[in-house]
């Protein structure tokens, strides 16, 4: 199976200066753990993770104050869609990340999940037994 396969195609995107209160109610409201940072100055792309979020309010640091930019993770691993999961779930496991953001032919295609990688590999969940 292919990256193709398993990643969302509706991606959340933010801009840099979204705070982290207005990206974690997107990422809330759309239940989803990443949203991609597009930042049209410098053309980059970069994510901005649930973990990000929560590490800034550990900090102390205020969520209506802080930006998407000083949070954003920009030196980006980006999965191609016609890598296997085998290489995307290498690539999450050497790089330490839950995430990877496909592209195809130079622009945002998708965004591939450790979980939407189980999803695949496991079988359908069977319903519960009635009682």
């Amino acid at each position: 199976m292919l990256v193709r396969d398993a990643m969302s195609t509706v991606i959340l995107t933010v801009g840099p200066t979204h705070t982290l209160r207005q990206a974690a109610t997107l990422m809330s409201a759309r239940r989803t753990g990443a949203a991609v940072v597009l930042d049209p100055d410098s053309g980059g792309i970069g994510v901005l993770t649930e973990r990000d979020i929560l590490n800034s309010v550990g900090l102390g640091q205020n969520p209506d104050t802080e930006r998407a930019h000083a949070h954003t993770t920009t030196d980006v691993v980006f999965a191609a869609p016609t890598w296997s999961l085998q290489e995307a779930a290498q690539a999450m496991t050497r790089g330490g990340f839950r995430h990877l953001i496909v592209l195809d032919r130079g622009e945002v295609a998708g965004i591939v999940s450790v979980r939407d990688i189980i999803r695949c590999w496991l079988p359908a969940r069977a319903p519960a037994p009635a009682l």
